[in-house]
């Protein structure tokens, strides 16, 4: 699988409101089908449609412990992300730079002018 499929699966399984929940409760830690099911208003069949999801993109695993299955998070794609997203950081932080640079040149325009509201 090369880089892009892998950025392509994260962002399709980050794509989901429910998906993005599960995702922060793992970071908590470990749970099962029914522990992650609670908070939502959905069965547990589409519950591990989206653990599925998850699994598919790389960011949960799923053990077998006694008769529990925990799912855990696998943070390692997020990382990916978070790389390709730091380019438009940089671009967006430029970006403000310049134009706090041009307002404090206007506003030492108009100290200049004498209008110096």
């Amino acid at each position: 699988m090369t880089s892009t499929d892998q950025l392509d699966r994260t962002f399709a399984a980050l794509a989901d409101p429910t998906r993005r929940a599960i995702l922060s409760r793992l970071a908590v830690g470990d749970a099962s089908v029914s522990e992650l099911a609670e908070p939502f208003n959905i069965t547990l069949p589409a519950i591990s449609k989206h653990l599925k999801v998850l699994e598919r993109a790389g960011l949960i695993t799923r053990s077998r412990e006694r008769q529990w299955r925990p799912a855990r998070l696998q943070a390692e794609p997020l990382k990916e992300v978070a790389e390709w997203a730091e380019h438009y950081r940089q671009f967006w932080e430029e970006s403000y730079d310049r134009l706090e640079e041009y307002l404090q040149k206007l506003q030492g325009q108009r100290k200049e002018n004498g209008s110096g509201r």
